[in-house]
């Protein structure tokens, strides 16, 4: 159940900014999240969706979303929930949107999404990476804006998180030298594109039916980036249905051998992985980097 503290300051913001003088009415926990706690909260002005969390867990992280949120919805392009507030309570921290009563999904739903994510790839930055860092998962997020995507790729993505995984005992120093060496040909493989706005952590967990029938675009990880790296993301655990890709490619057609980079692009999720779940994800990350020794 969400905390006294945090539910006053919830009911002092419906109050002061809501016009809602009766405060929180109901209150239901949700399920499906494995960093946050999330509850849907009723009141006179309305239904919403509330994530919280220690003020000191992850700093900023919500802060970060909103701006990413914020980042996705000025492009016009894909349905994502809007924010309407943050708030700090000093011992918790959360996340306040409107609740959203999914609906019966349009008939073209996967056809549609596919040219959305298209028409969001378009949004193209002359630097990598973004004016902030954030989360992806429950990691920090190293977003230091570059002018090179070799330099972003390698040392804001998998340099820190290949790292992290040594440092675990998860990865060897032979793993690290097989990295560094995959660096020296990535000019050789990288397609030659600007940076395209991105969802980030793009897998089935983070999409769902909105209130209008369309697919809605949750918890992101946005950064200006290869755009192949949500296409692989969206691979990785299952994928989306094949008309997706085709309706994506009919939009905004990827470079010739973007199935050969699939494994490139999923490395850096899988080194998430490894990182937030352990040994299970080793095994995936050397056949990954074994593609390119």
């Amino acid at each position: 159940m969400i905390p006294e503290e945090l539910k006053q300051s919830i009911s002092d913001w419906l109050t002061n900014e809501c016009n809602d003088p009766g405060g929180i009415k109901g209150i239901l926990p949700l399920g499906g999240g494995c960093i946050n706690q999330s509850c849907r909260i009723n009141s006179n002005a309305g239904s919403f969706f509330v994530k919280f969390n220690y003020s000191r867990q992850y700093p900023g992280m919500f802060e970060a979303e909103a701006k990413g949120l914020q980042l996705l919805r000025n492009a016009r392009c894909i349905s994502v929930p809007e924010v309407l507030t943050t708030l700090d309570s000093g011992t918790y921290t959360c996340l306040i949107q409107p609740f959203i009563s999914a609906r019966l999904p349009i008939p073209d739903y996967w056809e549609q999404a596919g040219r959305d994510l298209a028409m969001l790839h378009r949004t193209r930055s002359d630097t990598w990476g973004l004016d902030h860092d954030n989360y992806i998962g429950s990691l920090p997020q190293i977003n230091h804006r570059k002018t090179d995507g070799i330099g972003f790729l390698a040392g804001c993505r998998l340099f820190p998180m290949a790292k992290m995984a040594e440092k675990q005992n998860l990865l060897s120093g032979t793993d690290i030298k097989t990295l560094e060496a995959l660096f020296g040909k990535l000019s050789a493989i990288l397609p030659d594109e600007a940076p395209s706005l991105l969802h980030g952590d793009l897998w089935n967990g983070n999409v769902m039916t909105g209130n209008t029938g369309k697919i809605c675009f949750i918890d992101p990880a946005v950064y200006y980036g290869y755009r192949e790296t949500d296409i692989a993301m969206c691979l990785l655990f299952g994928g989306f249905p094949e008309k997706f890709y085709e309706a994506y490619n009919e939009t905004f057609p990827l470079q010739p051998g973007w199935k050969q980079r699939i494994s490139l692009f999923q490395l850096y999720p899988l080194l998430v992985h490894l990182n937030l779940f352990g040994k299970s994800y080793q095994n995936p990350v050397r056949r990954a980097l074994q593609e390119y020794s």
